[in-house]
């Protein structure tokens, strides 16, 4: 056998089983957008007046403005923890492995069973924790709170996720070479301009990594928030994956939701390539 064909041998059933379970329904998804298909029944097409709907929905703009507040606080806060967290690391301190160990398991716990935990902290323990100290800011379920609600949700958003980010610029830190920042000592530089005249531009390819794929997944939050909240109170938490999973799924707008799926798709595509558009201009040639 030919070493191109051993090689197409194992390419095409991966191929092949990616488009059938992965391709094709959403190609499916996206034919459906033009329709007012419910899920089941008979359909005719409408052409774009799905999409439009979304524009005027104001239910789905409102999931729009919390997914978007939601992503990019906890971007910003999940990047800023795990640099520190893994400079912490990636000093010359004892226990160094079993740290890192430590650190990385929240990254391999179910999403759904940590959320659930969490909402029994928010919900018992903390308020609890709170009465008995007289604490009136940690003597209310911040999950039952419509202007609060969110927090908790970052909250065990950036717990879970600071493991993987702290992962890869520890991968980051280890290709920065030691004598410089020896001769930085010797030009008796202080630790703030040595992180950011030598470590930081030196692990920027790796910030640019973080940032994109962080936004990516908070965009496309759903486990955290069905799992805490619901989307509630009320809408307050509503995502817009939670939206389209419930308006297509539960109420019957299959087609109307998958519209808003495609448009969701394509804006998360803009702000990634405009991320690493930005980004990789920052970065050390």
């Amino acid at each position: 056998m030919k070493r191109d064909h051993a090689f197409l041998l194992m390419v095409i059933p991966a191929f092949v089983l990616f488009f059938i379970f992965h391709t094709y329904p959403a190609l499916q998804g996206v034919f459906y957008s033009f329709t007012n298909f419910k899920g089941y029944g008979n359909w005719d097409f409408t052409g774009f007046t799905n999409y439009f709907k979304v524009f005027q929905d104001s239910r789905a703009l409102s999931a729009y403005g919390f997914t978007f507040q939601f992503a990019i606080v906890a971007t910003i806060l999940v990047n800023i923890i795990s640099v520190l967290i893994a400079m912490g690391l990636n000093a010359k301190i004892k226990f160094r492995k079993t740290l890192r160990a430590t650190y990385f398991l929240p990254f391999i716990l179910s999403v759904l069973i940590v959320s659930y935990i969490f909402q029994f902290i928010f919900t018992h323990m903390v308020p609890d924790f709170g009465q008995a100290l007289g604490i009136d800011a940690l003597s209310r379920n911040i999950l039952g709170d419509q202007d609060l609600a969110w927090i908790g949700i970052v909250i065990v958003a950036v717990w879970q996720s600071v493991a993987f980010n702290t992962l890869l610029y520890l991968a980051g830190l280890s290709t920065v070479d030691e004598q410089l920042y020896e001769a930085a000592d010797i030009d008796g530089a202080k630790a703030w301009s040595k992180f950011w005249r030598i470590t930081f531009p030196l692990i920027a390819p790796f910030f640019t990594i973080n940032m994109v794929v962080a936004m990516k997944n908070f965009l496309m939050a759903f486990d955290q928030i069905i799992a805490l909240t619901g989307g509630g109170p009320g809408r307050a938490t509503e995502s817009i994956s939670l939206l389209i999973y419930r308006g297509g799924f539960e109420a019957g707008q299959f087609a109307y939701q998958s519209a808003n799926a495609v448009i969701y798709f394509i804006v998360i595509v803009v702000i990634s390539v405009v991320q690493l558009r930005i980004l990789e201009r920052k970065e050390v040639k």
